[in-house]
C-alpha cells in the first residue's frame, strides 16, 4: 500500500486533536505529506448567529487570520515529527471542501476527528466526519475521543 499524502482536516477542537497523533504517525511512518486543512463554515449558512451590528466581511478575515494562526501552531507542534507539512484554510462547507480537496490533491488517506460540533451546532450542521465517509474518494480514518462511551443505545441510532 502506498500512502504519499495524508489529509487531516481540523476544526482544532479535541476531537481533532486526537486524530492529529494519528496523521502524524501515519506521515511518519509512510514519509507522507501531511496537509492540514481548517474550512471556514460558509458565512451564508449561519448567517442568522451573526448580530447585525457586525461585519460579515470583517467577522471572515478575523476568522481566517485566527484560522491560519491556529495551523501554523499545529503545524509547529509536529514539525520535528514530519518533515512535509503543508497548510491550507479554505471557505465552505467543510465536508464537501474536505472531499474536494482530497480528489484535488491526489489524497491516499483522510485522518479526521469525529467529536467537534455539539449541542445546536451537530443538529444544524450535521456531522462532518460522517459526511467525509460516506462521499471520500480514499479510505478515511475517524478517530474518536478515547474514553468517549457510544455504547448506549440511543448512541448507536
Amino acid at each position: 500500500m502506498q500512502i504519499s499524502n495524508i489529509l487531516f482536516p481540523t476544526d482544532f477542537s479535541h476531537g481533532a486533536r486526537a486524530a492529529m497523533h494519528y496523521a502524524v504517525s501515519l506521515a511518519q511512518d509512510y514519509h507522507a505529506r501531511l496537509i492540514l486543512l481548517y474550512v471556514l463554515q460558509d458565512i451564508a449558512i449561519a448567517e442568522w448567529y451573526i448580530p447585525s451590528s457586525i461585519s460579515a466581511t470583517n467577522l471572515v478575515e478575523d476568522m481566517e487570520k485566527g484560522a491560519w494562526k491556529e495551523l501554523e501552531t499545529w503545524a509547529a507542534e509536529i514539525s520535528a515529527q514530519v518533515k512535509d507539512v503543508e497548510k491550507m484554510v479554505l471557505r465552505g462547507v467543510p465536508f464537501v471542501e474536505i472531499v474536494k480537496t482530497a480528489k484535488d490533491r491526489n489524497v491516499d488517506m483522510i485522518v479526521i476527528g469525529t467529536h467537534g460540533r455539539t449541542g445546536i451546532d451537530h443538529m444544524l450542521f450535521g456531522s462532518t466526519a460522517e459526511k467525509v465517509l460516506r462521499k471520500a474518494p480514499c479510505p478515511v480514518l475517524t478517530v474518536r475521543i478515547a474514553g468517549t462511551d457510544s455504547t448506549k443505545a440511543e448512541d448507536c441510532l
